[in-house]
């Protein structure tokens, strides 16, 4: 995959998040509608911020370093990063309204179960780790796998006690 193919990847996976806030904005709406309240607004900027540098830092590494592709382990991670958005666009289908960037409850709302909720508790997260491990490592960027990897495992700690605890709300 030469560097052109790399930006190209980069710069979907970027309109793909940007989709993902057109979603949440609207799925906002319909939760704020509903007397939805937010959980851990605080932490949002920095959840933002680490995904920004995620895509950037994927980019800078390979032109700074001159990072190679190294097929043996760039279509693998190819592989994984596709997995992981069919993963994440299977959560934001199961969820429906409920989903969103955000932790968002309404009130008197039912918890998902279903889809891929049956299988695991935080399958959104699951996608988001592989992402943040496979895509920079789709063109050997693994200063920003290894940088992202760790900021956004202290992040997802504090994000997924917040949403236990929004969900608790829920029963």
């Amino acid at each position: 995959m030469s560097v052109f193919w790399y930006v190209a990847l980069i710069a979907v996976i970027g309109v793909e998040r940007l989709a993902e806030l057109v979603v949440s904005k609207r799925n906002w709406v319909w939760s704020r509608e509903r007397g939805g309240v937010e959980f851990g607004a605080g932490h949002y900027p920095v959840m933002v911020v680490l995904h920004v540098g995620l895509l950037a830092g994927c980019l800078v590494e390979v032109f700074v370093f001159q990072r190679p592709f190294i097929p043996a382990l760039g279509w693998p991670m190819l592989a994984i990063v596709v997995a992981a958005q069919a993963l994440r666009w299977w959560c934001i289908t199961t969820l429906g309204h409920q989903w969103n960037t955000r932790v968002i409850v309404v009130p008197g709302g039912q918890r998902v179960t279903g889809g891929p909720y049956r299988l695991i508790p935080h399958p959104n997260y699951v996608a988001v780790v592989l992402e943040g491990i496979a895509l920079p490592l789709v063109h050997s960027a693994w200063i920003t796998a290894l940088i992202f990897t760790v900021l956004n495992a202290e992040l997802l700690r504090n994000r997924i006690k917040v949403e236990n605890g929004a969900l608790a709300s829920l029963t």
